[in-house]
C-alpha cells in the first residue's frame, strides 16, 4: 500500500511540475541558421540540410539593412549567434554578433550610432500588434524559441537576407 500511495505522489508531483524552458536535443548538429525576411522564415540546417523552420517577425520597419539605433530593422548579412540569455525578457534569446566591422563602418561613415542587442527571441509579455513588432530583433513564439535555443549553439553562423 505505501509503494501504491508513494508512486501515485510521485507521478501527481511530476504532472503537476510543467514544463521546463529548458529542452534538451540530440538530433543532427545545426551548422547554420539562414533567415529570409521576405517569407518571414527562420531555417536551422545541417551542413545543406532543412532540420526544421519557423514563421517569424521581424523589426517594425523591416524592410532594408539595419543602418541606425532605432530604424526598427533587422539587419542583413553574416553573423554568428555570440551568446544565450536563458533569463531574457522575451522567454529566451541568442545574440545576434551585429554590429559586425561592415555594419560599423557603414554607420560611422553616415555618422550615426549602429546600434546592437540583436537576438532571436520569444514572445512578449505584452500584446503585440501585427507580425513585424520588435526593435530588429527576429521573434518566434516561446514553445519554439524552447527548441531553438536547445538545437543552436553558440558561434553558429546566421545569414540573414532581404530574400
Amino acid at each position: 500500500m505505501v509503494r501504491v500511495l508513494s508512486l501515485v505522489l510521485f507521478l501527481a508531483l511530476s504532472a503537476c511540475g510543467g514544463g521546463s524552458k529548458f529542452q534538451s536535443y540530440d538530433g543532427p548538429e545545426v551548422t547554420q541558421i539562414y533567415i529570409s525576411k521576405e517569407r518571414r522564415k527562420l531555417y536551422l540546417l545541417h551542413e545543406a540540410q532543412v532540420i526544421k523552420s519557423y514563421d517569424i517577425g521581424l523589426g517594425f520597419n523591416p524592410v532594408g539593412h539595419k543602418v541606425a539605433r532605432g530604424d526598427g530593422r533587422t539587419p542583413e548579412g553574416l553573423y554568428l549567434i555570440d551568446r544565450r540569455n536563458p533569463n531574457s525578457a522575451y522567454h529566451l534569446s541568442l545574440g545576434i554578433s551585429y554590429p559586425n566591422r561592415a555594419d560599423t563602418e557603414r554607420s560611422k561613415t553616415l555618422g550615426v550610432d549602429p546600434g546592437g542587442d540583436i537576438f532571436i527571441h520569444g514572445e512578449s509579455s505584452k500584446p503585440m500588434n501585427g507580425k513585424d513588432w520588435t526593435a530588429g530583433c527576429i521573434a518566434v513564439t516561446d514553445k519554439e524559441m524552447e527548441e531553438i535555443f536547445a538545437m543552436v549553439k553558440t558561434g553558429t553562423p546566421i545569414y540573414i537576407t532581404s530574400y
